[in-house]
């Protein structure tokens, strides 16, 4: 069985043997994605450890009024939909949407377009368009746009796009450089959408492939194909790829839309991938496993609909002081449920031989049995369903539930929401929590702490500012038009606050 393919470039090993000493990405070369990024925002969570706080942004309002203007700085009217991005470099947006309301009146119908705008006010600078592909919702839900976030290194910018192809382009005019269709030349099948937020660690580009299940919901067509991805930055040649989700017990459930994070505990690199069947994998960067950790209880069950236990992921890994953070959580058409938050230790060096992490393993045949894992990585856990003993925070039958969210921790403090609309803050180290708030609405968003505020939209269009600390105080909720959804996760860069908006679909910049 094959798990990990490495190296199909050809130019890729010639240069090995002619220069041997040379690794195979050198993630020293750019410490300013390793750090916190001090102006401009390039990727999903800003840098490589993916969290959305900037504890560098300053003067952040916590109060703005879309409707006479008061703190806003512009708007900028999108497709119908917009889920990539906003990410900003040198003066310049991007952003992922759909082609509802054409920039070009000469392209017409649904399409995938990733736009781009001046910073300094708003203006249209240039567009890419990309057809649907022929089979639909299947592949490409129609007016969905572009749901990727791209990653953008000096002039150069890389995003999956709605055809699940990964595209290098120029920022400056919008030319692409190079592509790779995942589906004609690797047989990936996504599933709905490919939606993945690359990441660069020195000349290399992660990504997961989105593959996933049929139509029917009921078999992985492309089980045995990529579901990670490495590629080499300068031309798209495959560096490695792992298939592991589609090769586990549970399999792939639905889809795979979540993205990669980077660590670098004691100096050891890891490329840590959320797979489609809720286990998390981290590679080194050459593709070999260091870890897997399993993130539901071995009993759960994946059921069609969302009625089963079992989730996936839909947020993205954290990194913070050497620990993992992540939410599990499925498609919110499957509603919400019993969800979990866990905090892993990536420092663990397993003795097993499977590289297994998890909490507890289980033997599955002729009988169901669970123990203790003594290689357990787990810090903590929040969540499951309730229990005689300990009432739920948000009076559900659940401590926490099916989350889309990306954590934000700052100071020790976390925070994340669950597609029901509550805001949970715990203590980052031990996973107390401090508070929950009850939004009355669902929310796709994640939060994002900046400048000692929380910032936090939900589906009735309301964009929720807390004051940043153990004890909840709303300092204000910023309403818009009747209709609005406020799905995607704000962002604090460059003195102001980036945020879209759905129905009308804009973006914000306060």
């Amino acid at each position: 069985m094959q798990i990990t393919t490495k190296r199909v470039s050809l130019p890729a090993i010639t240069w090995l043997f002619i220069l041997p000493w040379i690794s195979l990405v050198h993630a020293e070369d750019q410490p300013d994605l390793l750090e916190l990024p001090s102006k401009d925002w390039r990727m999903y969570g800003g840098h490589l450890k993916r969290n959305f706080a900037n504890p560098l942004a300053e003067n952040l309002p916590e109060s703005w009024d879309i409707r006479n203007g008061t703190n806003v700085a512009f708007s900028i009217q999108l497709g119908s939909r917009a889920y990539g991005g906003p990410v900003m470099s040198n003066g310049r947006i991007l952003i992922g949407t759909n082609n509802e309301f054409p920039r070009d009146p000469s392209i017409d119908g649904d399409k995938g377009v990733m736009m781009c705008f001046s910073d300094k006010d708003g203006a249209f600078l240039w567009q890419i368009v990309h057809d649907k592909l022929a089979a639909g919702r299947v592949w490409d839900w129609p007016q969905q746009g572009i749901c990727s976030t791209p990653c953008i290194e000096d002039d150069r910018f890389y995003y999956v796009g709605n055809r699940c192809e990964v595209i290098c382009a120029d920022i400056n005019t919008g030319e692409i450089h190079w592509k790779l269709d995942m589906i004609g030349e690797l047989n990936v099948f996504p599933h709905n959408i490919a939606t993945c937020s690359p990441m660069i660690v020195g000349d290399t580009l992660f990504l997961v492939t989105s593959n996933g299940v049929d139509a029917a919901h009921l078999r992985v067509p492309s089980e045995n194909k990529p579901s990670f991805l490495a590629l080499s930055k300068k031309d798209g040649s495959v560096l490695w790829s792992s298939n592991r989700p589609g090769q586990s017990r549970r399999n792939i459930m639905h889809g795979q839309w979540s993205n990669p994070t980077y660590a670098q505990p004691a100096g050891k690199p890891q490329v840590i991938f959320p797979g489609g069947d809720g286990w998390l994998y981290s590679f080194n960067l050459t593709g070999d496993l260091l870890w897997k950790f399993d993130c539901n209880p071995k009993d759960a069950i994946y059921r069609l609909g969302g009625r089963g236990t079992a989730n996936d992921f839909v947020g993205t890994p954290v990194i913070y002081k050497d620990k993992l953070f992540i939410a599990v959580g499925q498609d919110p058409e499957h509603d919400t449920g019993v969800g979990h938050l866990y905090c892993i230790d990536i420092t663990k060096n397993p003795k097993r031989a499977d590289k297994d992490v998890s909490p507890t393993l289980a033997v599955y045949e002729p009988e169901f049995t669970e123990q203790i894992n003594p290689d357990s990585a787990q810090v903590w856990h929040y969540g499951g369903p309730v229990t005689d003993d300990k009432p739920s925070p948000t009076d559900e039958t659940y401590y926490f539930g099916r989350s889309m969210s990306t954590c934000a921790i700052m100071d020790d403090i976390l925070y994340i929401t669950e597609l029901g609309g509550h805001v949970h803050c715990l203590d980052a180290n031990s996973g107390e929590l401090y508070w929950t708030e009850n939004m009355f609405a669902n929310t796709w968003s994640s939060p994002c702490v900046a400048n000692g505020k929380v910032f936090v939209g939900n589906d009735d269009g309301i964009m929720y500012v807390f004051k940043h600390g153990k004890e909840m105080e709303l300092l204000s909720e910023i309403e818009h038009e009747d209709g609005t959804k406020l799905r995607t996760t704000p962002v604090a860069a460059n003195g102001r606050l980036y945020y879209m908006s759905e129905s009308p679909t804009k973006l914000w910049v306060i």
